[in-house]
């Protein structure tokens, strides 16, 4: 049952991230092959990153092509629907928006929980902080790569409440792991909480303080 939903876990971030992914690389005009790269490096950074930390080579994503399969294609569905319907994609810019905060949102919480399981998985159940570290990490490292890739300052460094949410799901997780020794429960626990955290965060614009500069020369 465990194996199950986790691969399920790991399926629904895939393709989640890769729509987002795509999404934005739609809206910075890149070309097919920019699309389908960008969604694919968002769909799987996290857990590239997550695999390296864990000294696990090669990466997961390499030795089972069918999440690599599902990146792209996903990918690739979200450039052509983009491509057919330009004009309308250009008209609902703030619709198409609230579309990739969903799938961001779902991918973020699939991807924290499966990284934080690993981490379990590893051996390393009684590292607390590590546990956590690398929920977090799978859950937005593949975000920030899309963002570098893309030339903009990653998302999870200046808008809305992101990062805190995979670590906040991250630490549920862990807790509901440790001490009832359920780890669907966990999932079903932290995947929910992680979703409605940032869709919040997103509606009622929840920001983290920061320093602005009113007078900074351009």
């Amino acid at each position: 049952m465990e194996t199950v939903v986790l691969w399920c876990m790991e399926i629904i971030g895939t393709a989640a991230f890769a729509i987002s992914g795509a999404l934005i690389a739609v809206g910075c005009e890149l070309d097919l092959f920019g699309v389908v790269f960008i969604g694919c490096v968002t769909a799987v950074g996290g857990g590239i990153l997550r695999d390296a930390l864990l000294g696990n080579f090669p990466a997961a994503i390499f030795s089972v092509p069918l999440l690599l399969l599902i990146a792209v294609v996903s990918s690739l569905l979200v450039f052509l629907i983009s491509y057919w319907n330009v004009k309308r994609f250009d008209l609902l810019k703030k619709r198409i928006e609230m579309i990739n905060n969903f799938f961001d949102a779902i991918g973020l919480a699939a991807f924290t929980v499966t990284g934080a399981e690993a981490a379990f998985a590893a051996g390393y159940g009684d590292k607390a902080v590590f546990t956590v570290f690398m929920g977090m990490t799978t859950g937005i490292g593949g975000g920030i790569m899309r963002d570098v890739l893309v030339d903009k300052t990653p998302y999870v460094l200046k808008k809305h409440i992101y990062a805190l949410a995979s670590i906040f799901g991250a630490t549920l997780y862990y807790i509901i792991r440790v001490y009832r020794q359920d780890t669907v429960a966990a999932m079903l626990a932290a995947m929910p909480f992680i979703v409605l955290i940032r869709l919040a965060a997103t509606k009622f614009r929840w920001h983290l303080p920061k320093i602005r500069f009113e007078n900074r020369d351009t």
